[in-house]
């Protein structure tokens, strides 16, 4: 049984590599820009591309909310801009240039930004997955506060008891552990910057809509997160952890007359953002830039042959599962790693004096 099952793949991807080349020695003899193709991917945009059949692009138009310098505020669909080929009302996408891929317009004889309040494609999957995983909480918190008129407290099944299991893995094996006996107070942000970043990562996996946003792989949303982070941790600091920053416990000849490790300490309290911020961003970016990396060697290798292009077409869609599966457990691993990291400096910031410890 398992033999046939393998011998039909096998077949499948055969049987898919050469349609692929069939269709691309029909096509025109254009080259295909990786890098260009990979960038446009990966970056936002002011409508959400769904397919392309018989090079007509099928998309969702978003809408599009910008202030002119000369023409005041302006509500329209994307779809004005017919796929970034056409002006509307004096504004269009730059197809090139520093605002390249942006909303621009024309003014006195130069190309500026207008103020740009548009839902683009990262924007709407943003509202969408955090309203999405708002109701999956709220499932979960229905059942509990049910659970607790009953008589009996029943136990949770199926997909709750799977969030409760995920919720008392972090809870216990992470956010207790770093922060310390504070736990509980900073317990719901840690959980929630935990599930967001989760459930991102694995919606920027489906290829298909509603996924295929490169959410977390935004170094602006990951910036966000780390802000929110740098911010708990030094409003929340407590005395003892100001006092290690500026007047740590080393030698004086170290803090006077030249400051040099509290000139480190200071440093180190922006640096630990800037990590959370570009780990996260740099890895999730990496994931979806070798998945379509390895997707053009199907179109790369086409000049070289059916037999050379059929090979490196089975092997791309090989390796292309096989990354899919590891970016599976990256999608958890960095989502942890991103919760532990801010646990660990939450916990660093609620250090006690001396004499409080014992």
């Amino acid at each position: 049984m398992i033999k046939n099952n393998i011998h039909r793949i096998l077949l499948l991807l055969v049987a898919f590599s050469l349609s692929v080349s069939t269709i691309c020695a029909e096509e025109e003899k254009a080259e295909i820009n990786v890098r260009e193709l990979i960038l446009d991917h990966v970056g936002d945009a002011y409508d959400w591309h769904i397919a392309t059949i018989h090079h007509q692009l099928v998309s969702i138009p978003l809408p599009i909310i910008v202030k002119g310098h000369q023409s005041g505020w302006s509500f329209f669909s994307s779809a004005k801009f017919h796929h970034g080929h056409e002006a509307y009302k004096g504004f269009y996408i730059a197809p090139e240039g520093d605002y390249k891929g942006k909303i621009v317009e024309w003014v006195n004889g130069e190309e500026v930004r207008p103020w740009d309040f548009s839902l683009t494609k990262n924007a709407a999957t943003l509202v969408m997955s955090s309203l999405v995983l708002i109701i999956f909480i709220l499932i979960c918190a229905r059942w509990y506060k049910k659970r607790e008129k009953t008589p009996e407290n029943a136990s949770p099944k199926g997909f709750i008891a799977f969030v409760e299991l995920v919720i008392m893995s972090v809870v216990n094996d992470v956010i207790k552990p770093c922060i310390g006996k504070n736990y509980k107070r900073y317990t719901p942000y840690l959980l929630t910057i935990f599930f967001f970043i989760i459930f991102n990562n694995l919606l920027g996996l489906i290829p298909i809509f509603p996924g295929g946003a490169n959410i977390t792989g935004n170094i602006a949303i990951t910036c966000v997160l780390a802000l929110f982070t740098f911010v708990i941790v030094n409003f929340f600091g407590t005395k003892e952890y100001w006092k290690e920053v500026f007047w740590p416990d080393v030698p004086v000849w170290l803090k006077v007359p030249i400051p040099i490790m509290p000139a480190i300490e200071l440093v180190g309290v922006f640096t630990k953002p800037f990590a959370l911020m570009i780990r996260l961003f740099a890895n999730i970016l990496a994931g979806h830039a070798i998945v379509l990396g390895l997707t053009c060697m199907v179109f790369l290798t086409v000049s070289l042959g059916t037999a050379m292009n059929t090979g490196m077409s089975i092997l791309s869609v090989v390796m292309t599962v096989f990354i899919d599966c590891v970016e599976l457990l990256v999608a958890y691993i960095q989502a942890y790693v991103f919760t532990m990291l801010s646990a660990v400096f939450i916990g660093l910031s609620q250090v006690e004096a001396h004499h409080a410890k014992h």
